[in-house]
Parts: structure tokens; sequence; C-alpha cells
């Protein structure tokens, strides 16, 4: 039975809830004009990018991923944190793409593409990351409510209240300040999440103790808890995928570059990148200590087929009354964060890039402002239905590895060619997007077939995952050796 109490804890989670919609609702004064809602005006500093980008990243679907990856590989299910924080730094110190990009000032990926591939690929290239981006995030909502209810010990027939009330929140102050409010905001729930992360750790540490973790990887998943290369669920093509996929987000996953496009200059977006690198790391490996300690105290039998449920309901009666609260309100801020920064980001390449060409004059600041403001209201309508109906096959990281892959793998491709590759052209880049996107599409369709389920399954999700960057640089070289003359500028690259 869950430790939750309504008086204790539900007063820090309603205080806590209470000050971020404040502060969110507050900035909506200073939203003028459209470069304000999705850019912040692009006048983010350092330490507020950097816990802007911290907070974006680590929701309760990373604290269930993570922890889900402990709980069935142990120590080296933080193997993808690790290759995100390499590409992080590496990308943060050299500038590699990232500072080409900030300096072009455009406000999303499409938009740069334009200047070098025409609108065609920026349109198409709208499309692609909205769909990849939408099918990734569609499962945020649910297991954010599934979480809550283990953790809280809700009735899980209650599972439609909570998503609907977590996604009436972050709505809210998303739809009425934009940027400016998911960056205050990011800030508030920065502290209070990583206050909760320390404090359960720790207590984990001291009550559990790091030698009965140890010991519980070693009897249940032996030297493959600990060395990818030895686990039977890793080994080298998961390596390489991940290496490959942690590459691609650092340099074209919406909601990570929005914080290099809101900086106030490519310098600051590039250290932003570097001194947040580390944070990958714990991203993955505070969840998955939870995860481990899972599997050190529960009876293996408790969590059944449903590994992703083993950690909430370790933590339901490992903690006591009061840290049960800030637990809840950390993850609430994690959420919060995620959630209102992906919606942004997702409306803002639909306003910016897709519905770009049907306007046909300029629109007002108030007009375009207001579109964004639906967009995203339509958008949590989207998040919402989608984490009723659709159910995931697998594990939870694989599938959004996967359905991240469907625009990662064509738009590192076109950035790494936009920005280097003088002979690439409108051909190639088309040729990038349609093959990089159509591999992990097959493979998702093919799951959820009859005839094709079992094969794509026994195929995992690595394969396809290498296949779709394989693809895309494949359509890249083809297309624009078949067009050579390369189109408008020689490539934002050589403007450094």
């Amino acid at each position: 039975m869950s430790h939750f109490s309504w008086v204790v804890d539900g007063s820090i989670v309603g205080l806590y809830l209470l000050g971020t919609m404040v502060a969110g609702l507050w900035v909506r004064r200073y939203v003028h004009r459209v470069e304000d809602f999705l850019v912040a005006g692009r006048e983010m500093n350092l330490y507020l990018g950097i816990a802007s980008l911290a907070a974006t990243e680590f929701g309760i679907i990373t604290c269930m991923y993570a922890a889900e990856s402990g709980y069935t590989q142990g120590f080296a299910g933080a193997t993808p944190g690790l290759c995100q924080a390499a590409a992080m730094f590496v990308i943060g110190v050299t500038g590699f793409c990232v500072r080409p990009l900030r300096a072009s000032g455009a406000m999303t990926l499409p938009e740069l593409f334009e200047q070098r591939f025409g609108p065609r690929v920026r349109w198409l290239s709208g499309v692609v990351i909205v769909m990849g981006g939408l099918l990734n995030m569609g499962v945020f909502l649910k297991i954010g409510g599934d979480f809550l209810c283990a953790v809280c010990g809700f009735d899980p027939a209650h599972l439609t209240l909570m998503m609907g009330a977590l996604l009436l929140m972050v709505a809210i102050y998303t739809i009425m300040g934009g940027m400016l409010s998911v960056l205050v905001t990011d800030f508030l729930q920065f502290v209070v999440m990583s206050v909760g992360l320390l404090v359960v750790t720790v207590m984990i540490l001291t009550q559990i103790g790091w030698d009965r973790l140890v010991d519980a990887v070693h009897t249940h998943h032996g030297e493959g808890g600990f060395n990818p290369l030895a686990n039977p669920r890793m080994g080298w093509c998961y390596l390489f995928n991940q290496a490959l996929v942690a590459t691609a987000a650092t340099l074209t996953w919406q909601t990570t570059i929005a914080r290099l496009l809101a900086a106030k200059d490519a310098e600051t977006g590039r250290r932003i990148y570097s001194r947040t690198s580390f944070f990958f790391v714990c991203r993955w490996l505070i969840p998955g200590l939870w995860g481990i300690a899972a599997l050190a105290t529960l009876p293996l039998s408790s969590a059944g087929d449903d590994t992703l449920a083993a950690m909430p309901k370790f933590l339901s009666t490992f903690l006591p009354v009061g840290l049960m609260g800030l637990l809840v309100a950390a993850m609430l801020a994690a959420d919060m964060s995620t959630d209102s920064s992906y919606m942004l980001s997702w409306g803002s390449v639909i306003y910016n890039d897709i519905l770009a060409p049907f306007r046909k004059t300029q629109w007002s600041h108030g007009r375009a402002i207001l579109c964004n403001r639906f967009i995203v209201a339509l958008i949590g309508v989207y998040l919402f239905i989608f984490g009723l109906v659709y159910k995931v096959e697998g594990n939870i990281w694989s599938y959004l590895a996967l359905t991240g892959s469907i625009y990662l793998s064509s738009m590192s491709v076109l950035l790494i060619s936009c920005c280097y590759w003088k002979r690439a052209n409108d051909w190639g880049a088309l040729g990038a997007i349609f093959l990089g996107a159509a591999v992990p599409m097959l493979h998702l369709t093919m799951e959820k077939m009859p005839a094709t389920a079992e094969w794509a399954r026994s195929v995992g999700k690595d394969v396809p995952g290498i296949a779709a960057f394989v693809a895309a640089a494949f359509g890249m070289v083809a297309g624009s050796m078949l067009k050579p003359a390369p189109r408008g500028p020689q490539g934002v690259g050589s403007q450094q």
C-alpha cells in the first residue's frame, strides 16, 4: 500500500503546482512578438539555458525508461546516457554544426534547410519532424499517469483523469506564455526536480546500500549487468545504434536545439551543450539506481511481465510520508517541464514551417501568437487521445529511439550536409528524408500487422534504427550525385 498522504504529501504537491502556475502565467505579460513566444526573444543566458535543457530532458517517462533499463539490464542500462553525454560534450566543445546553426538566425531546422535546399525541403522536413516527434511524445502522458497512479496508490481506473489533469496544467501556461513561460517554469522545476532526485537517491544508498545493489545486478544479470557488450540484450549493434541516436539527437532533436536557438549567441549555445553534458549521465544513472533498488528488494513475481512498473511499485512503499510528496512534486516538475517544451517545440515547427506556404501575407504578431496557442492546444488533444489508444510494443526506450529516428536520421544528415558538404542539393535532401523515414515507419507498421508482428519483434529495434541512418545517408549522396549542381549558397559552414 502506498505511503502517500493527502494531508502532508498532497499539501507539498499542491504548493508546488500553485507556485509553478503563478510563475508560468506571470511572464505572459512579456509576450509581445512571435519570437518571444517561440524562442524567448533569443535572450536566454548560459545558466538559464543549462537549467532549462536539463529540466526539459528529464520527465517522468525518462525516469520510467531509465529505471526499467536498470531493472532489466543493471548498470549497463545507463549506456545510452553515456553516449548522449559524450555526444553533447564533443559537439559543445567543437561547435560542430551547432555554431553555424545558431549563427544562421533560423528559429527551426527546416528554416535553415530552406536557405540551402529550397522551400519544398523546408516543408517536407517540417512534416517529418512533427510526425516523428508526435509519435515519440504520444506515450508520455500515459506513462506519466501510470507512474502517479502506482506511486500514490490511485485506482488505475483513474488513469484518464490523471492524464487529463497533467495535460491541463501544462497546457495552460504553455499556451499563454510560450517559451518565456517554459524557461521560467523550467528553472523552478529544475530546482525541485534536483532536490527530489538527490534525496531519494541518498535514501536508497543509505538504507539499501551500494553493496546490495551491486550484488543484485550480479545475481540477476551477471557480467552483462555491468558490460553492455556482454549483455545478450545489447551488444555491438545496440551500442552503435545508441551512438548514432545520441549524436543525431544532440544535433537535431527539436527540444534540444530550441535552447540553442533561444540562446543570445552561438557561443552561449555551444557552452550550454558542453556544460549540460554530464547531466545526461545522471538522467540515466539515478533512475537506473532506483530500478536496481527495485530489483534488489521486490520479489521478481511482483513486477511480472510489466518491468516498467517495478520502480514505482518499489517507491510507493519505500518512501515515508513527506518524502512521498517531495518525490511526486519532483516528478511533476520533471514531467511538466518536458511536456511543455515538447508541445511548444512541435508547435513551432507546424507554425513556422508546415503552415508557412499557406500564409500569403505577413501576419501580425497578435495573430501569429494566437495561431501558435491554438496549435499547442490541438497537440494537447492529440496527446490525450494517442496515449489512451496506442500500446507500445516492447521496451519503452527502444520505441522512443526508433520513432525519433523517423526524423533524426534524415535531419542529422541534412544538417551536416548543409553545413559542410558543398555538393549537397535538394534532390539529395529529399532522398534522405524519404528513405530515412521509410525504414522506421515500415518497422512500426509491421509490428502491428499479425502476419509480420512476430518477425518484427524478433529483429528488434536496433537494426531498423541503424538502417534508417544508412538509408538517409545513401539518399543524400545518391540524390546529390544525380543532380551535381548545388542549389543556393555553397553551405552554411562556409560562412564561418
